[in-house]
């Protein structure tokens, strides 16, 4: 129970009782981050079918917010950090994990961050229409199994949480979710967009960044995360 109270903790702000761990325990709190990912599915479906009952705007605005609240705009934060680092340091790629490592937030993030705020109130306004809103646990459980694979195949940008992420993960975690997965695209084949999904946002992460880390993890599931929705939309 110790790694799955860890994993909500990391990655909700939902309240859970304090327990004592450390940094293996935090790193084997990941093989319960797909979990997660239903939690915050939820508590964003509740927000949109609330909001549906006054406007699709409204709503897709409420589950904007409970999403951004109930991750504490973690995942936001690594997208805006992997946005300032590929574009601040597009000639010299040395510079990459400083700026990654700069708490201040530049032009790049602010675009990056925004237009994927503009993205999610748009399709959640959109998916508000219809009766399909269970598809929004699922997404966030499948965008969260990515972090998992990156992990396995990626190597660390830097020596760190991400290292320990690694030694901790076993391939029987990772194959129990992939069954899992498995059944979710069966019932909604859209959602086999999350394959070329994760293995495109692997090989650009290698390529550009140099290595995995926790803030193009955090990018990862927004961008998965928002391809998703896009894929149901598109397909429904």
């Amino acid at each position: 129970m110790k790694s799955l109270i860890l994993a909500i903790q990391f990655m909700t702000r939902v309240p859970l009782p304090v327990v004592a761990a450390n940094m293996r325990d935090m790193a084997g709190a990941m093989r319960w981050f797909p979990l997660t990912g239903v939690i915050v599915g939820l508590a964003v479906w509740g927000a949109v079918w609330a909001g549906g009952l006054v406007d699709p705007l409204v709503a897709g605005a409420a589950g904007l917010i409970v999403w951004a609240v109930i991750t504490g705009a973690l995942h936001l934060d690594g997208l805006g950090d992997v946005a300032d680092a590929s574009g601040g340091a597009h000639k010299d790629a040395s510079r990459i994990s400083e700026i990654l490592a700069d708490p201040h937030i530049g032009s790049f993030g602010v675009v990056a961050i925004g237009l994927q705020l503009c993205a999610k109130l748009a399709l959640l306004s959109a998916l508000s229409r219809g009766d399909a809103l269970w598809v929004l646990p699922a997404i966030c459980c499948i965008a969260r199994m990515g972090p998992l694979l990156w992990a396995k195949i990626l190597p660390p940008l830097h020596e760190g949480m991400g290292t320990q992420f690694a030694s901790a993960l076993r391939w029987f975690d990772l194959t129990g979710w992939i069954m899992i997965a498995a059944v979710l695209c069966w019932l909604a084949p859209a959602f086999l967009v999350a394959i070329p999904a994760i293995g495109l946002w692997a090989l650009w992460v290698r390529s550009r960044l140099g290595g995995i880390s926790g803030d193009s993890h955090g990018a990862g599931i927004e961008i998965v995360e928002t391809l998703l929705l896009l894929a149901w939309l598109a397909a429904s």
